[in-house]
């Protein structure tokens, strides 16, 4: 069995922050930490070197892989903020084309700047991620 590469750790959220060098980048990080907070219920922890995590939780694969991810995610990039959050969920196509200015790949959310979006629909759209993510992943009773 594999080990990701990606890991929870112990570092500091509040010095990963404080070390960014943008200003407006750094704001954006502070207010978006606050705002998955809330929509999660969760505290914000490291996750590798660049990853702000949200909860956790086991996943196992009919393959048998298996490990331990984030329920939500969030990455201050150079050229913009990843959010990693779960797509396809009921009501994702109706939030998200209310959001405002933003990108999608294929497991995250790109915000140039937090002004571009609206920010309660960004977090109904964590939120709502993070239930199904939850849902997805429930342990087998």
């Amino acid at each position: 069995m594999s080990t990701l590469k990606t890991q929870k750790t112990d570092a500091s959220v509040e010095g990963f922050i404080d070390a960014i060098d943008d200003p407006r980048r750094k704001a954006d990080c502070k207010a978006l930490v606050e705002l998955m907070q809330r929509a999660t219920g969760q505290p914000p922890a490291m996750w590798g070197a660049n990853i702000i995590g949200f909860g956790d939780y086991h996943y196992r694969y009919d393959s048998g892989r298996e490990g331990d991810w984030f329920l939500a995610g969030l990455s201050p990039r150079k050229q913009n903020l990843a959010l990693y959050i779960t797509s396809g969920f009921e009501g994702y196509e109706d939030l998200i084309s209310r959001l405002g200015k933003h990108k999608t790949g294929r497991s995250c959310l790109h915000i140039n700047k937090l002004v571009d979006v609206d920010l309660e629909v960004l977090e109904e759209l964590v939120r709502l991620s993070v239930d199904a993510r939850a849902l997805q992943h429930a342990p087998e009773t």
